[in-house]
């Protein structure tokens, strides 16, 4: 009895084993965004090899300078919080009003 008990104690720990190590890993918090089904409005053209801007972790319109930064932010930098319409314009209300 004690080895049919046994036998089914490792059988148990086999498939649950098994199951976690063949599971699908975790979808990532950070996946991209789909594309906006709007035509976004034409924004300041900004190369990724602008060297005047890089991603330092500001997330906000209230920490960029202008229209231009804050579109290299949106366009090349993960986490912004600036385009609240999700239209691909940011910070319509500080920097590219009207754009």
């Amino acid at each position: 009895m004690s080895k049919i008990l046994a036998g089914i104690v490792i059988g148990a720990v086999i498939m649950y084993t098994y199951q976690h190590v063949t599971r699908d890993p975790p979808v990532s918090d950070t996946a991209p965004v789909s594309a906006q089904t709007s035509e976004p409005r034409a924004l300041p053209a900004v190369e990724r090899d602008d060297s005047r801007f890089r991603c330092d972790g500001r997330t906000y319109c209230s920490q960029m300078t202008s229209c231009e930064e804050a579109t290299y932010f949106l366009r090349h930098c993960p986490g912004v919080k600036m385009d609240g319409e999700g239209d691909g314009i940011p910070c319509e209300r500080q920097w590219c009003p009207g754009e």
